[in-house]
């Protein structure tokens, strides 16, 4: 990242995520906007082997405790499959699946996560990977000690539980990454209730024609995520995955976000995950000022959605992305489209939105 880089984005972010080696920005996004709230990553679940060499572990981790330390001193601390084997992630090899329902070791996480983030100046940290499936990250085998989706979820909600009021008494803001929640019903606000915000890391659009549409536990529970944690004061981050130039995902994505979003809500599409390439470009669509919304989304038909606000409306076709397009009358005001055009009515395919402005 650039000097220039940084400056440009903190001055257009709520909300910066950085690796805890990755301290020397903090001081060039303060100064370029004093406002930003730049979080640390830290994993929940795991810890790295890689992060370890020579029997050291690195001082700036990507998880809350060392792999080598771990390994010499608390080997009970790692979970294990009912062969007793120690589980790794599939897909990301060096990846060590922790005991996170161990109270040793929710409060050594919590102590080193703590100092080592209010030491480099971070405002809060981003807790990876709290989880929801017992056979996460190595599908089909469960941990001996966690052998269903419940009590895998209970031994999360326990540790958020009990590492909540450290991090409060540190005055850290905490915001896990609950990507799938919508898969479970309940597990989003369960999990909140112990931290600061969510991060729902796959939100609506998987890809450039992979978008979720409107079922039990499609669009409308992603929405919820966001109306039930605006309704506490809580924050929540989106993702949208879609490459940069693709209009189709992007405005379905924006469009539906606009439905819930409030003060406590931030939206920051990406083209792949684990992606650390630029960040992505801003799209004009995302300064548009549409004024005060005049109250919630309603249905305007079969999974057709809309929200009016003071200068503007957004319209989302939620029903399947192979469905035909609807034509959707606008009313008696006349709207200006995402291509400068006046319009009376936008025509959506499914899984598409149009986010639409008018004189105020």
């Amino acid at each position: 990242m650039t000097d220039a880089q940084l400056e440009t984005e903190a001055r257009r972010r709520t909300y910066i995520v950085l690796n805890a080696w990755e301290t020397a920005f903090i001081p060039k996004l303060k100064a370029a906007n004093p406002s930003v709230q730049v979080f640390v990553y830290k994993d929940l679940s795991s810890t790295r082997s890689y992060a370890c060499r020579d029997g050291v572990d690195d001082s700036q981790l990507p998880a809350g405790i060392g792999y080598c330390a771990t390994n010499r001193s608390h080997p009970e601390w790692f979970l294990r499959s009912a062969s007793g084997q120690r589980l790794e992630y599939s897909g990301y090899p060096g990846h060590w699946q922790m005991d996170i329902g161990n109270t040793a070791y929710q409060d050594a996480w919590a102590e080193n996560v703590i100092s080592a983030s209010k030491a480099s100046g971070f405002d809060g940290v981003l807790m990876d990977n709290a989880l929801f499936a017992c056979d996460a990250y190595h599908e089909g085998v469960c941990p001996a000690k966690y052998p269903s989706d419940e009590s895998f979820q209970n031994a999360y909600e326990a540790m958020l539980g009990n590492t909540r009021p450290k991090f409060a008494a540190a005055g850290l803001t905490t915001v896990a990454n609950l990507a799938n929640a919508r898969l479970f019903a309940g597990a989003w606000n369960s999990y909140t209730e112990h931290v600061d915000g969510g991060f729902d890391e796959w939100w609506l659009t998987f890809s450039d024609t992979n978008m979720l549409p409107e079922y039990s536990e499609g669009w409308s529970r992603q929405l919820a995520e966001i109306a039930a944690n605006e309704a506490r004061g809580k924050i929540t981050w989106v993702q949208p995955h879609f490459t940069n130039g693709a209009q189709r995902p992007f405005r379905f994505a924006l469009a539906s976000f606009l439905m819930v979003n409030g003060a406590h809500s931030a939206f920051a599409p990406i083209q792949h995950t684990d992606d650390y390439g630029d960040p992505s470009p801003r799209r004009i669509e995302e300064s548009w000022r549409l004024g005060r919304p005049s109250g919630a989304y309603r249905p305007i038909g079969t999974n057709l959605f809309r929200r009016d606000f003071g200068c503007g409306a957004v319209i989302v076709n939620a029903n399947p992305t192979t469905s035909k397009a609807v034509t959707i009358p606008l009313g008696d005001a006349t709207f200006t489209n995402e291509r400068g055009q006046s319009v009376g009515s936008v025509s959506l395919a499914g899984t598409s939105g149009s986010i639409l402005r008018r004189s105020c």
